[in-house]
């Protein structure tokens, strides 16, 4: 397997520059979630060109190709990276900025559509020496509710089905040409919170004529944060947080309706459905008791996401062979969301890290994120490697 390392590196090394043109493409042409057409194009002549079967049109702009290996009916495994764009306005200047006002890929999936294209090249190159049948997933509209990997699970899209599925996403404060992982719990599931107020509206200098609505929705909110402080096991990672409220009175006058929008997150389903039916209570019952009423709508999101432990201390050990171990780190758990977290449900799978830092980089979802592109050779090589370390064990 050392030969085998080194001519995946040195393969991985002769396809950096045509990867980085790749990734520069998707970056130029972000396209929303469920509504990556061009981009879903894109893949496709990619794959033809590397002789790659594949079928489409999964969720409309969904794609899985399909590698086989000796013996592919052995066994399967899937990598998946997920395709579509935020609604942001780039806010960087370079040759390979956004071209779409109002779209860009502010979360890395330009990477991870990128990394997987040269996963997939090094993988048939070296489909001689190892076994089973390798999918590849490019899914839809990761970013937006229902998610594009649950409706790709639920259209019967991965076949033959897989006993491990590999992700991987881009880390702005990890290194260039590091990776991390975290065996079990990782990241946590995500609902949304939308609250509207309604009672009498008036004349702000005469509140005892109607229902102070603006005030009503802030005593929810203090109401609200007791359930994290005061109804949940404090060994259980929870938040709960609002963002957006909307109250459209004026300086003297009292709205007659205030909407509130916030997010829960935690990594227990137990408690998560206990908490929310206590925010309905809750909300509830304190409008009432102040001569409103509330509405309540929570959408179910994001399941939390577990990684299978054994694979993923396996994966973390072939990575330490690839890169080698102070290129190699552990992860802490993270309260945002990934609807990757739906595979886990189902699958053992691995969902890891790969750093894109640069000087310039910002944050996740901001107009000013930028990849280091020289990460690309990193991420394709790893993924590749640790896809045909776990087939061939």
């Amino acid at each position: 397997m050392t030969n085998l390392r080194n001519q995946i590196r040195d393969f991985a090394h002769s396809i950096e520059c045509e990867i980085i043109e790749i990734r520069a493409h998707l970056h130029q042409n972000p396209e929303l979630s469920f509504e990556e057409f061009e981009t879903s194009k894109f893949i496709q002549s990619k794959l033809n060109e590397y002789g790659i079967k594949f079928t489409s049109g999964h969720v409309k702009t969904g794609i899985v190709g399909k590698i086989e290996g000796k013996n592919p009916s052995k066994k399967a495994i899937a990598l998946r990276a997920d395709m579509d764009a935020l609604p942001i306005t780039e806010n960087l200047e370079n040759k390979h900025c956004s071209t779409r006002k109002g779209v860009m890929h502010a979360c890395g999936h330009d990477m991870h559509m990128a990394s997987l294209l040269g996963a997939a090249k090094i993988l048939n190159q070296f489909k001689s020496e190892w076994e089973g049948t390798i999918l590849l997933i490019f899914q839809p509209g990761e970013e937006l509710l229902p998610g594009g990997a649950r409706l790709m699970m639920e259209e019967g899209a991965l076949m033959p089905e897989p006993e491990w599925i590999l992700g991987a996403h881009v880390l702005p404060d990890m290194p260039v040409g590091t990776v991390g992982f975290r065996p079990g719990m990782y990241m946590a599931s995500g609902d949304e919170i939308y609250l509207t107020i309604k009672g009498k509206g008036g004349h702000a200098a005469m509140p005892h004529r109607c229902s102070d609505n603006v005030l009503i929705a802030s005593h929810i909110i203090v109401a609200l944060q007791q359930i994290v402080s005061r109804h949940c096991d404090a060994r259980i990672p929870t938040v709960l947080s609002f963002g957006k409220i909307e109250a459209n009175g004026a300086t003297n006058i009292i709205p007659e309706e205030v909407k509130i929008a916030g997010t829960f997150r935690t990594m227990n389903e137990e408690w998560r459905n206990k908490a929310k039916q206590l925010i309905t209570d809750i909300a509830q019952s304190t409008a009432k008791g102040m001569g409103a009423e509330c509405e309540v709508d929570i959408r179910h999101g994001y399941p939390f996401l577990v990684n299978h432990e054994k694979y993923t201390d396996q994966a973390k050990t072939d990575a330490v062979e690839l890169l080698g171990e102070d290129r190699v780190v552990n992860m802490d758990l993270r309260m945002t969301t990934e609807d990757f977290g739906f595979y886990s449900q189902k699958y053992p799978v691995t969902f890891y890290r790969f750093g894109v830092q640069s000087e310039k980089t910002g944050s996740l979802h901001t107009s000013n994120f930028e990849a280091n592109e020289k990460a690309l050779k990193t991420a394709m090589s790893v993924m590749a490697w640790m896809a045909i370390s776990y087939l061939n064990k």
